[in-house]
């Protein structure tokens, strides 16, 4: 390795209760990059076809990249990759903060994880080192309380931990991983997968040094993308408003989901948006190396909510567990935040489930008598804010609902799975595409399932000049969109930095040594999406699975500039059948072997 890799990986077996270290792969490492890519390389190599994404056999893997930890802008993220209890498919997260910058700096670019701890276990991983450490005392705290008695325990302020809470522990198909607090793998899953290993924590610490071959010209290209790329106007709205500022774009285009999906825009946004989330901002907080500070500590000082912390809410927890959800009290959704943060949970499948167990209550397929009690109406922030706990702990309606909303739906009958809203089991996000067709298109076709961050195509849709109600042009748009996505979390790079492939090849070829050209990471980005395809068809993903909720289909939208409109069956599977032949697929959507031998995936 000549430079920003540590080059070692650090293997834990669970399950024999051993670690070991080894040689990072540097062949794959010059074919993926890091994280995204070479974490899925990894875990296709690594996982046995159709393992129970909750059997000792699944695979974990923390995967960092090689600019992460380095004065490279706004690239402090790992991922986070296994096999989804939720969807049953190839699973990515992303997380910020500093847990990733410590994992190198404690020696490893990555760390693999497998089996099943006897016993509740938390890993401790130090300077080329790492034990196990017994977590019995932690069992049942909720991820504020671990992280504390971990540093306590450890004697240090400075360790970073990735946790998780009851959700987790009790297999909440919706459970996440956090770091530092507030900063979450949050979708898919991932928390149960630790639950289910017995993995109270991760905590690490270092003080190790990365090298890069040429130290002063890295820092100056640094430098120069930070001022000429990072810190311009087109990104000023990540430092004034955070991503809550995306609302009323949202509201505008008529694609904010409200009310479960029904409608597109929200009468109350005015009461959840970035001037009401600035009356109770506190300060602005940003990730390890971050020159844009996009995140809002807000503290709730008046109400039944006095005294609530938090980072956020973002934008998708506004949307799906605010206007989804009918909820406009903005101290309501702060408390529904934390309580998902402590409780390990994530906010948007969360908000998701509620939402529709809101829908089910109203229309009388469920009563009262399943919901503990609750009078579980839209808008009712009483029923509403006791429903993260139950479905961490899997009490009442919440052991149905910690299962998703797609599994749900099989369980209550009764005609509800016209109206749950997902892609491959996984959730939709806060884009309605009733008013962005691309989006359609997008939300069937990502490799975890409904996700806004693998393909945005309602950027040159709702919010530009692209008509949002064709199908012209929308594959390929979705297309382009993977490919750059799919090298920008391989670097790993944070979604708010738009950063295009000439930056991309500039910033690691300077911390790698190697000579990137701009048309080589396009063609690392394709590589990347045609392995994580390969992934999911060898588990059994195909064209039925690649499809859209009825809700989206059948259903008109209701408000705003996209009322009146689906996504109608045929133009739905026209853009299909064009993204499949544009990517070298076939009908079915398997790779076919020319394009995986083109891009050197197969011999």
């Amino acid at each position: 390795m000549q430079g920003g890799y540590v080059g070692k990986i650090l293997r834990v077996d669970l399950s024999r209760e051993k670690t070991s270290s080894e040689d990072l792969n540097t062949q794959w490492a010059r074919m993926f990059i890091g994280g995204k890519g070479l974490g899925a390389k990894y875990l296709f190599e690594e996982l046995k076809p159709n393992t129970d994404p909750l059997s000792p056999e699944n695979v974990m893997i923390i995967m960092t990249g090689p600019l992460t930890g380095t004065t490279a802008p706004c690239a402090s993220r790992y991922a986070v990759l296994t096999k989804s209890p939720l969807t049953g498919a190839f699973l990515d997260c992303y997380v910020g903060g500093y847990l990733g910058a410590e994992l190198k700096f404690a020696g490893f670019d990555a760390a693999i994880i497998t089996g099943k701890a006897e016993k509740p276990t938390y890993l401790w991983i130090a300077d080329g080192k790492a034990e196990f450490k017994d977590a019995k005392d932690l069992s049942g705290l909720d991820i504020h309380e671990t992280e504390k008695r971990i540093k306590e325990d450890l004697e240090d302020k400075e360790v970073k931990v990735a946790a998780i809470g009851p959700a987790g522990e009790n297999l909440a198909k919706m459970a996440c991983i956090t770091v530092d607090l507030y900063r979450h793998a949050g979708r898919g899953g991932a928390g149960a997968v630790m639950g289910s290993k017995n993995l109270k924590a991760v905590a690490v610490r270092g003080h190790q040094s990365i090298s890069v071959p040429k130290i002063e010209d890295f820092i100056a290209l640094s430098q120069e993308i930070t001022k000429d790329d990072v810190l311009t106007p087109d990104n000023e709205w990540a430092k004034i408003d955070g991503t809550p500022g995306f609302l009323r774009m949202v509201q505008e285009a008529g694609i904010l989901p409200t009310r479960n999906f029904q409608m597109g825009v929200f009468e109350h946004v005015n009461k959840i948006d970035e001037v009401a989330i600035k009356k109770i901002l506190v300060r602005r907080r940003a990730c390890y190396g971050c020159p844009l500070g996009c995140g809002n500590l807000t503290q709730v000082k008046e109400g039944p909510f006095a005294g609530t912390i938090v980072e956020g809410p973002e934008y998708e927890t506004l949307a799906m567990a605010g206007a989804n959800c009918y909820i406009s009290d903005l101290a309501a959704i702060a408390k529904y935040n934390l309580l998902c943060d402590q409780l390990g949970l994530d906010t948007i499948s969360t908000g998701d489930a509620i939402a529709f167990a809101m829908e089910c209550y109203e229309r009388g397929i469920i009563t009262e008598k399943d919901t503990n009690g609750l009078e579980l109406t839209f808008g009712n922030v009483e029923a509403y804010i006791e429903m993260p706990k139950l479905i961490a702990y899997r009490e009442s309606i919440g052991d149905i609902l910690a299962e998703g909303v797609s599994r749900a739906a099989e369980k209550i009958g009764k005609g509800s799975g016209h109206f749950t809203v997902h892609a491959k089991r996984l959730e939709y996000p806060g884009y309605d595409p009733r008013g962005s067709i691309g989006m359609a298109l997008a939300y069937a076709v990502s490799d975890r399932g409904a996700c806004h961050l693998r393909a945005w195509p309602a950027n040159s849709e709702a919010f530009g000049d692209l008509d949002p109600f064709t199908t012209e042009g929308k594959a390929q748009l979705v297309i382009d969109d993977q490919n750059l996505y799919s090298v920008k979390w391989s670097l790993v790079v944070c979604d708010f930095y738009a950063i295009g492939y000439p930056n991309i090849a500039r910033l690691c070829s300077a911390a790698t040594g190697w000579n990137l050209k701009e048309e080589d990471v396009k063609i690392i980005g394709e590589r990347v999406w045609n392995q994580t395809r390969q992934f999911n068809v060898r588990e059994g993903i195909s064209r039925e699975n690649d499809t859209l909720p009825e809700r989206i289909s059948k259903d008109p939208l209701k408000g705003g500039r996209a009322e009146g409109h689906v996504v109608a069956r045929a133009d739905f599977d026209k853009m299909l059948g064009e993204y499949y032949q544009l990517r070298g697929w076939d009908e079915e959507g398997r790779p076919r072997k020319e394009k995986l031998k083109a891009l050197e995936l197969v011999a």
